[in-house]
């Protein structure tokens, strides 16, 4: 049995799409972060760190969103979404999933704890103009690198082209500007049936 617990417009989506892209079958566990719920005793039983999202496969849990979309892939995909092992494929995969979780998102996170997601005490706001340089520099970098159609590694979707597409939706919301490219690369990847059912299923759970 597969379980996803998380909220949507978080990081639970990229791993719903995942699932989805693979057309298992799972449920979706909504976990209120608007009413801390991430916070209560029973969640916090699955996820110590009280974050969004968690995996329950079988009773294993995962509890970071890339681990989670990787053991889906590797233990379901059945070569999909992940290039072979030991490959250069594998390797320019393995390069992309840290860029875009070390460089990428993490100007758009900063953004995020300083507008809301962190105390108001512990909120700084003068760190914005820093994180915005920050996102628009590494997208600069990573420009020439970004498709004109099909993936980041040519014809084959992997988790790498989910995990970009769901970060680039946060610059979006964010208001943070994109190039045509990037923009476009977003929205096609955004525009997958696998996509818009995981949204659906999640946005769902909210009643």
């Amino acid at each position: 049995m597969i379980t996803l617990y998380g909220f949507p417009q978080t990081r639970s989506w990229r791993v719903s799409w995942v699932l989805e892209e693979l057309g298992l079958d799972w449920h979706y566990q909504l976990v209120n972060i608007r009413q801390a719920e991430q916070r209560g005793h029973d969640y916090s039983q699955l996820n110590p760190r009280r974050r969004v999202p968690t995996l329950e496969v079988d009773g294993q849990l995962i509890t970071e969103s890339m681990a989670a979309c990787v053991f889906v892939a590797e233990k379901f995909g059945d070569g999909a979404l992940l290039p072979a092992a030991g490959t250069a494929d594998s390797a320019k995969h393995q390069q992309w999933l840290s860029l875009i979780i070390s460089e990428i998102e993490q100007p758009l996170w900063n953004m995020g704890k300083h507008k809301f997601a962190l105390p108001e005490e512990h909120r700084i706001p003068a760190l914005l103009p820093t994180a915005q340089w920050e996102f628009a520099k590494i997208m600069a970098e990573l420009e020439s690198a970004l498709p004109e159609q099909g993936f980041l590694l040519g014809d084959n979707l992997t988790v790498a082209d989910i995990l970009l597409a769901q970060t680039l939706n946060w610059a979006k919301r964010f208001e943070q500007p994109l190039s045509a490219k990037a923009e476009a690369f977003r929205a096609r990847l955004t525009e997958r049936p696998a996509a818009q059912s995981a949204l659906a299923k999640e946005t769902a759970s909210l009643g």
